[in-house]
């Protein structure tokens, strides 16, 4: 029986412009085994996150089909896609998407209203995921009182909000320095040591390295 968590068939996606069709990937077959340390890497515009987004049920294939921990997310309605998607899996972005106008906590008390968190978890929960992150000081600060590896830290502790067995990352450290770079790694590995499954999509050579599986893409397909 495979261990895969995630698993991809024959998946395509093409996007149309008017006439003009895109291909943004072609026949992608894949599985990440549950509890691994996942790198897709390849140049830009080559279907990196569009993979990503595919993965993580925020987008659906053209052709093919995408397993999410045994469930087949492809086909099935948009509500219970949502729902499978808001237990299974924490979303990371390059650009933080925090909510400018709510401080570090409200943004992850925010993500687990969403999550249906019961109201009375939610302050003390919270509070121990910003301690994870090494920021139970910035609970009270807005993200424009935040650096940006600060401002990446406070991302992932909202992920966590409703303890996913993924994570699933899109140039997490892209706009970061070394330093704030290094303070994510050492999250990560810590988060994979307790039976996380990361994905990150990265153009960084130092993220790959540490990975335990390395997909490549270009041109839409795998290498």
């Amino acid at each position: 029986m495979s261990n895969a968590i995630i698993r991809t068939e024959s998946v395509s996606k093409h996007y149309a412009t008017g006439d003009i069709t895109t291909i943004a990937l072609r026949d992608i077959s894949l599985e990440i085994p549950k509890g691994s340390f996942t790198c897709i890497v390849g140049p830009s515009g080559h279907g990196k996150s569009t993979l990503m987004h595919l993965i993580g049920g925020l987008d659906r294939p053209t052709g093919g089909k995408v397993w999410l921990d045994g469930t087949e997310i492809s086909s099935i309605d948009n509500s219970s896609l949502a729902k499978l998607r808001g237990v299974k899996v924490g979303f990371v972005f390059q650009f933080f998407n925090l909510l400018q106008g709510l401080t570090a906590q409200e943004n992850i008390e925010t993500a687990m209203m969403l999550a249906g968190v019961p109201e009375k978890k939610q302050a003390s929960r919270s509070l121990e995921l910003l301690a994870m992150v090494g920021l139970a000081d910035k609970a009270g600060s807005k993200p424009s009182q935040l650096s940006g590896g600060q401002q990446q830290r406070i991302a992932i502790a909202r992920a966590l909000a409703n303890e996913p067995e993924i994570l699933l990352m899109d140039e997490p450290t892209g706009n970061l320095d070394s330093a704030s770079e290094a303070e994510i790694m050492k999250i990560l590995h810590v988060l994979h040591g307790q039976g996380k499954t990361i994905v990150i999509v990265t153009h960084n050579e130092d993220i790959a390295r540490a990975a335990e599986r390395i997909i490549h893409v270009k041109d839409g397909m795998l290498h």
